[in-house]
C-alpha cells in the first residue's frame, strides 16, 4: 500500500506477512532505513537464540509468564501483580521497577541490617529466635527492634520498641538504668549535698 506515493506497508521476509512500517525496527544500513525481519519475528529469534545460549551454559531458563494486561511478573517472589504494586522507574522499558513493593521493601530491610549493624536476615532471626521471639527486657512484646552501642558498633540483641527507646532515653547508661529501677521499687538514690551545687550519688 503507497500514500503520495510512500509505502504504508511492507512484507516481512520471515513470516511473509504484509505488515505497516511501525512493526518493524530502524536499521541505518538498510536503503529504507527498516530492518527486513518485523519486530515480532525478531523477538522471536532473540528469545531462541538466548534459550539456546543459556541451555548451553548449562544455566536454566526462565519459563515466560501469561501476564494479563496492566499486570507484571515479580522475578524475585515469582508473583504476577499489578501495576499498582510497582514503584515507577522512568529508565525501564515499561516504566516500573525490577521487584514489586513488597519485594523491594524486604530488600531494603536487608540492606539496612547490613549497612547499620553487619547483619544478615538469618543472623537477625537467629537471634529473636534464641529467645523465643520476645524482648529480653520487658519479655512481653515481639522482639523487632536491632539493639547497638553507639560507641563501639556492637550488636547486643534485639528488643521491642518500648525498650529499646527507653534504654536510649537513659542515655545506654547502665547506673541510670539501675536508678530507675531502684525507683520504682521505692528506694530512689538519693544525692548527697558534698558541696555548695555539689551533689554525690551513692555508689
Amino acid at each position: 500500500m503507497r500514500v503520495a506515493g510512500k509505502p504504508t506497508a511492507r512484507q516481512c521476509r520471515k513470516c511473509k506477512r504484509d505488515l505497516p512500517l511501525a512493526s518493524f525496527a530502524r536499521d541505518k544500513n538498510r536503503r529504507d532505513g527498516l530492518q527486513v525481519h518485523c519486530r515480532g519475528c525478531v523477538a522471536q529469534y532473540s528469545a531462541a537464540h538466548y534459550r539456546r545460549r543459556r541451555e548451553g551454559m548449562g544455566k536454566p531458563v526462565r519459563e515466560k509468564a501469561d501476564v494479563p494486561d496492566g499486570h507484571k511478573l515479580c522475578r524475585t517472589c515469582g508473583e504476577v501483580k499489578p501495576h499498582s504494586e510497582w514503584h515507577r522507574n522512568a529508565t525501564a522499558s515499561d516504566g516500573l521497577s525490577t521487584r514489586c513493593r513488597s519485594c523491594r521493601a524486604e530488600r531494603g530491610r536487608q540492606d539496612h541490617l547490613k549497612r547499620s549493624y553487619g547483619l544478615t536476615m538469618a543472623e537477625r532471626d537467629a537471634m529473636v529466635a534464641s529467645h523465643m521471639g520476645l524482648c529480653v527486657i520487658c519479655l512481653k512484646a515481639p522482639a523487632i527492634h536491632v539493639d547497638h552501642c553507639h560507641q563501639t558498633g556492637r550488636v547486643r540483641g534485639v528488643l521491642c520498641f518500648n525498650c529499646n527507646s527507653a534504654i536510649g532515653k537513659l542515655g545506654d547508661d547502665p547506673d541510670a538504668v539501675r536508678r530507675a529501677a531502684a525507683y520504682l521499687e521505692g528506694t530512689p538514690w538519693k544525692p548527697t549535698l558534698v558541696a555548695p551545687g555539689v551533689y554525690q550519688l551513692p555508689s
